[in-house]
C-alpha cells in the first residue's frame, strides 16, 4: 500500500512538473564549433534524459565486459561451493544413519570441494569413527585442534579417542586444555571432576564443583550436594590422621547436607572423641529423622565410652521413638536388647518384621536370641539359620550394579560423585513363598536358568549374590553363615528339631546357602495315588468305590 502511494505521488509530481514547464515556454540555444542549434525547453529535457540512459547503457556494457572473468570466477565458487554443502548434508545423514562407506564418500566431496571448511573436517572424523579408523579420525580432530576457530572441537574429538584407547593422562590433559580455552565446557568440567576424584584431589573437585557453580552449569541445590560429598570424603581421609581437621570439614557437610548419613556418621563419631557430645548427639539425630541408617546407630549408641548395656538401650529406645519405629530402629534395638539379655524385649522388637519376608539381619538376629535361650544346636536357631540363607538381603550401598557394606565417594566403575545409594539390592526370581527357595531365569519354555553374576571389584559384591550369614558375627550388617553344612547335620542327629508349620521342607544338610550364581531348581512333588505309603485312608476307600 505504501508503495502504491508513492508511486501515486511520484507520478503527481512528474505531472506537476510537466504542465509548470508547458506553461513557462521558452527556447535553448547551443553554440558549439561554429554551429548554433536553438529548441525549446521541453525538446531539450527529453534529450538530456535519453542521452543519459543511452551514456548509463554503454556503462554498463562496458563494465560487464571488464568483471566478464570475476563474475565467472564468482559463479564457479558459489556453484562449487553449494554442491560441498550438499555433500556435507548428504554425509551426517550417512553417518546418522550408520553407513560409513557413503559417510566416507561424501566426507571425500566435502573435504574437495569445501577444503578446510569446521564442517567438512567434523564430517570426515566423524566417517572415520564409525567405520573404526582411530587414526584418520584423530588425524582430523588434531587439523581441527590446531585452528582456532575449532580448537574446543577438536579438543573434545582427541579426548573421545583417548578414552577409547584407554589412555587417560591424554584424556586429561585434552579436558585440561579444554577448560582452560573454554570454562564453561561442561564435558571439560565434567572430565577433570572426575579424574580429581579418581586422584583423591578432593581440594581441586572442590574449585571444580564451585567453578561450575559460579557459572550456572549446574543447579545449586545439586552443587551442595555434592560438595558436601567431597567434603565428606575429605575428612574420611583424614579422619584417622588429622582429626582436628576432619572435624571441620565433615561439619561443613552435615552443614550443606544434613541428611548425608556418612557426614553425620563422621561428624558424631568425632565430635564424641573431643567429648562433645551433645552436639555430636543432635548432628546424628537430624540425620538419623532423614535416614535411619545402621551407621548412626551405631555411632549414636557408642556416643560416651564406658556406657553400660541398660544406656545403650535407653538410647536405642530413643532412635525408635525418633523414627517411628523404623525397621532399622527395631534392629538396633533388638541388638541392644540382646546384649542385655532381654530376650522378650528383642523379640516384641522384632516381631514385626517377621511377619512378610524378614531379611537377613532379622533372621539371623532371631538365630542369635533362639541360641542365647535355648542352646547352640536347637531346632528353632538352625530354622533361622536356614531361613537366613535364602532371606531378601538387607539394604546396602549401591551403585551402578555394585553393592558394599561401606560408603564411597564415586562409582567403582563409572568414577561418577555422589553414586552410591542406600536401598536393597536387587533379589533373584523367587517362589510366593517366604524367600525359602530362589530360582534362575524362566527362558520361553519354562525351564529355569543360573543368573550369573557379573564380576564386582575387591571389597563389593554385585546386588544379585547370594547372603552368608553368620551367626557368630556380632555386626548384623555382615551375614556369613557360621555352620557348615555337615556341622548343621550332625547337630540335627544329635537333637532333631520339631516339625513345625514354619519349618523349611529341607534336610540339614541342604540348609548351606547357595553358591554365587546358582539356581534352585524349582521341584514339584508328583500326584499321589491312594497305593502310594503316604495316603490316608479316606483315598483307598475313593479310589475302592471308583474303580470297583
Amino acid at each position: 500500500m505504501w508503495r502504491a502511494l508513492a508511486f501515486l505521488a511520484l507520478l503527481a509530481l512528474a505531472a506537476f512538473g510537466a504542465v509548470w514547464i508547458a506553461d513557462r515556454p521558452g527556447t535553448v540555444t547551443i553554440v558549439w564549433n561554429g554551429y548554433e542549434v536553438a529548441t525549446s525547453l521541453a525538446i531539450a529535457l527529453v534529450g538530456v534524459l535519453v542521452a543519459a540512459l543511452v551514456i548509463g547503457f554503454i556503462w554498463a556494457i562496458v563494465r560487464g565486459v571488464i568483471g566478464l572473468p570475476g563474475s565467472l570466477v564468482r559463479g564457479s565458487r558459489e556453484r562449487r561451493r553449494a554442491k560441498g554443502f550438499t555433500a556435507l548434508s548428504r554425509g551426517m545423514v550417512a553417518v546418522g544413519s550408520g553407513d560409513p562407506l557413503a559417510a566416507r564418500r561424501h566426507a571425500r566431496d566435502a573435504e574437495r570441494l569445501l577444503g578446510a571448511e569446521p564442517l567438512a573436517l567434523l564430517l570426515k572424523a566423524q566417517a572415520a569413527q564409525i567405520s573404526g579408523d582411530r587414526e584418520a579420525a584423530e588425524q582430523a580432530f588434531q587439523r581441527m585442534a590446531n585452528d582456532p576457530e575449532t580448537r574446543v572441537l577438536g579438543l573434545r574429538g582427541l579426548f573421545v579417542e583417548a578414552r577409547r584407547r584407554e589412555d587417560e593422562s591424554a584424556a586429561r590433559a585434552y579436558a585440561a586444555e579444554a577448560a582452560r580455552l573454554a570454562p564453561s565446557v561442561t564435558w571439560a568440567n565434567e572430565a577433570m571432576l572426575e579424574a580429581q576424584c579418581a586422584d583423591g584431589d578432593w581440594a581441586g573437585a572442590l574449585e571444580t564443583v564451585e567453578r561450575r557453580a559460579s557459572l550456572g552449569l549446574i543447579e545449586k541445590a545439586s552443587a551442595r550436594r555434592q560438595r558436601a560429598v567431597l567434603l565428606t570424603a575429605s575428612a574420611q581421609a583424614r579422619e584417622a590422621g588429622e582429626p582436628e581437621i576432619a572435624t571441620e570439614r565433615a561439619l561443613k557437610a552435615v552443614k550443606l547436607a544434613p541428611d548425608l548419613v556418612p557426614a553425620a556418621a563422621i561428624a558424631g563419631r568425632l565430635l564424641s572423641r573431643t567429648g562433645d557430645l551433645r552436639k555430636a548427639a543432635k548432628i546424628v539425630e537430624a540425620a538419623w529423622k532423614a535416614n535411619p541408617h545402621p551407621d548412626l546407630a551405631k555411632v549414636y549408641l557408642n556416643l560416651r565410652t564406658g556406657d553400660s548395656v541398660r544406656d545403650r538401650l535407653a538410647r536405642a529406645e530413643t532412635l525408635a521413638k525418633l523414627s517411628t519405629w523404623h525397621p532399622e530402629a527395631r534392629l538396633a534395638l533388638a541388638q541392644t536388647a540382646y546384649e542385655a539379655r532381654e530376650f522378650g524385649q528383642a523379640r516384641e522388637a522384632l516381631q514385626p518384621l517377621l511377619a512378610d519376608r524378614p531379611t537377613v539381619r532379622a533372621c539371623l538376629m532371631m538365630a542369635r536370641i533362639e541360641e542365647a535361650e535355648h542352646g547352640a544346636g536347637s531346632g528353632r536357631a538352625r530354622e533361622w539359620l536356614a531361613r537366613a540363607a535364602h532371606a531378601p538381603r538387607d539394604p546396602l550401598w549401591i551403585a551402578d550394579g555394585v553393592a558394599s557394606e561401606t560408603w564411597a565417594p564415586i562409582s567403582p566403575v563409572s568414577g561418577r560423585l555422589d553414586a552410591f545409594e542406600w536401598k536393597a539390592p536387587t533379589e533373584l526370581l523367587a517362589g510366593p513363598d517366604s524367600g525359602d527357595g530362589v530360582t534362575g531365569d524362566l527362558d520361553d519354555r519354562g525351564e529355569s536358568r543360573p543368573i550369573a553374576p557379573p564380576a564386582a571389584p575387591a571389597g563389593a559384591s554385585r546386588t544379585g549374590d547370594q547372603p552368608k550369614p553368620d551367626l557368630a558375627q556380632p555386626d548384623l550388617s555382615k551375614p556369613d553363615l557360621a555352620k557348615p553344612a555337615a556341622a548343621q547335620a550332625e547337630a540335627g542327629k544329635a537333637a532333631p528339631a520339631p516339625v513345625t508349620p514354619t519349618s523349611l521342607p529341607q534336610k540339614p544338610e541342604t540348609a548351606a546357602p547357595l553358591a554365587a550364581g546358582t539356581a534352585t531348581p524349582v521341584v514339584l512333588p508328583l500326584p499321589r495315588t491312594p497305593d502310594d505309603p503316604g495316603a490316608g485312608p479316606e483315598e483307598a476307600e475313593a479310589k475302592a468305590r471308583r474303580f470297583g
